[in-house]
């Protein structure tokens, strides 16, 4: 008998090597935006090692998201290690993710095949702009369309709560400016919510109990803002996650802001150096717009194949 698996891998990366620093950002953001800071630089590898075991597979299809550029994130390829069985393209996926495709039509038993990629990846800190009274909210109306997946509900981000809209109106509305106003909701889910260890419970159940994961509070804060009418989204590195707000300046240009919701104290800039792996939080993938996912998971099928093949999915940082 011979079978026809599909396997789904998924994982967020929990390993960081030590990265070296730069003595110079490598380029300015928007003028009235964050203020880029010092960078540092570190080597990044992504991709996927396949061995048939028993027997050959056929049509081998895998997907494997990689960094890609952002204002504060620089991002070159450095090596490639691919094997003459696979095919590679990169391809840009829902949401802006960058993803590596590998096909590999033909697998003979026993034999082995690489598609790694290295990246060198500059990621700068963020700067608090100088003059916060300068930004407001968007209308809705105005927005382009691409922004609207960051006003509405994402997993685990429930913006239609009717206590998350609740709570949203009542925040920050003693507040003089649009910046303020956002920093209250920033300020209530850092007072009210005590950060712990545990599974993703997602934003309103963190409201609810008065604890959470430190992914729970970013997404109770991105799902006030949402309801606020900001545009919010969360933004994926190494073994945590922090927020990023949207506002528009004096001259109706928009901006992202960082904010770190657990941990030290930072809102409107961000010192953090760890490589953005992907910014969002509701993604559908390519292999099946079906699927909502919180975040890009890697991916792999066999159209044909007598026996589970060994598969090892690569996201890590490695030495230079």
């Amino acid at each position: 008998m011979r079978f026809r698996p599909i396997f789904f891998v998924a994982s967020l990366v929990l390993v960081l090597a030590t990265a070296r620093p730069a003595p110079a950002q490598f380029k300015q953001a928007d003028e009235k935006g964050p203020k880029l800071g010092q960078s540092q630089v570190v080597k990044w590898q992504a991709g996927l090692v396949i061995k048939a075991t028993s027997g050959a597979c056929r049509g081998v299809e895998a997907y494997a998201p990689v960094p890609s550029e952002w204002p504060e994130q620089e991002v070159k390829i450095d090596k490639e290690d691919f094997s003459p069985s696979a095919k590679v393209d990169y391809m840009e996926a829902d949401g802006g993710v960058k993803v590596m495709l590998i096909r590999i039509p033909l697998l003979p038993p026993g034999e082995e095949s690489r598609a790694l990629a290295t990246f060198e990846i500059r990621h700068s800190a963020q700067l608090p702009p100088e003059d916060t009274s300068i930004y407001t909210i968007p209308k809705k109306r105005k927005l382009d369309r691409s922004m609207l997946r960051y006003l509405g509900t994402s997993p685990f981000i429930e913006t239609r709560s009717s206590t998350i809209r609740s709570l949203a109106r009542k925040l920050g509305a003693d507040k003089k400016t649009d910046w303020e106003r956002v920093e209250a909701i920033y300020d209530h889910v850092r007072e009210q919510v005590k950060q712990k260890q545990g599974p993703l419970a997602g934003g309103l159940a963190a409201l609810r109990s008065g604890e959470g994961s430190h992914e729970d509070m970013v997404s109770l804060f991105i799902a006030l803002c949402r309801a606020k009418g900001v545009p919010a989204r969360t933004v994926w590195i190494p073994g945590h996650c922090y927020a990023e707000f949207y506002l528009l300046d004096d001259e109706g240009k928009g901006h992202w802001f960082p904010c770190q919701v657990a941990g030290a104290r930072a809102f409107g800039e961000m010192n953090e150096f760890r490589p953005i792996l992907q910014k969002g939080d509701n993604f559908r993938p390519p292999y099946d717009r079906r699927d909502q996912q919180r975040y890009m998971a890697v991916h792999l099928s066999v159209a044909d194949t007598p026996s589970k093949p060994s598969v090892k999915f690569v996201h890590k940082t490695v030495p230079d």
